[in-house]
């Protein structure tokens, strides 16, 4: 911006230079970039089961996993990039990308595990709510959309606010594996 400089309400200069105070605290979630960036993709591409985060988890050592149950033909993970705490993702374990393409006794499996997950997430962390959801495609938003996932963001009243409207930024209480080693002693056997 250029012309005449511009100040906050507590006088502070705030024309256009970047970097220059202007009246906001900063939280700063530099793993992310890794997601929007697309640095940790494997070099062929999402597209086949050898390069899919979703084929590769499952057989992972659970130190290295964030997968918190598995079932005959889908399995519940945590979320890498999560909206909330807590996001899960209930995949099967065969490399599809449409839901049309799940055989009948995936198609009950993931309904029965999102079920599952929702009553665990309640459990451990007593969430008011949830979205479920399947981006279908890359056009409909789907960051791996080879692989068909199955998304359970808990909620909570008053878990939409300032800091993801003005900040961009999401405050998530507790590291991924802790998170995960809660779900996985609450999940029914």
């Amino acid at each position: 911006m250029t012309g005449a400089a511009r100040h906050s309400d507590d006088g502070t200069d705030i024309t256009g230079d970047t970097g220059l105070a202007d009246g906001l605290e900063r939280l700063w979630t530099p793993h992310r970039l890794t997601y929007i960036s697309g640095e940790d993709r494997p070099e062929g591409g999402y597209d086949k089961p050898t390069g899919c985060p979703f084929c590769l988890a499952p057989g992972l050592p659970e130190g290295e996993s964030l997968v918190v149950a598995r079932g005959e033909r889908v399995f519940a993970v945590l979320n890498l990039y999560p909206y909330n705490p807590g996001h899960l993702l209930v995949c099967p374990y065969r490399h599809v990308a449409d839901y049309t393409d799940l055989d009948p006794a995936e198609t009950i499996e993931l309904g029965v595990y999102t079920q599952t997950a929702m009553r665990v997430v309640r459990t451990v962390s007593n969430a008011h709510g949830f979205n479920l959801g399947m981006n279908q495609g890359g056009v409909a938003g789907a960051g791996i959309a080879a692989h068909l996932h199955q998304h359970v963001v808990p909620r909570w009243g008053g878990d939409a606010n300032f800091m993801p409207v003005i900040g961009r930024t999401k405050v998530l209480p507790q590291l991924l594996a802790d998170t995960r080693d809660l779900f996985a002693k609450a999940w029914p056997a």
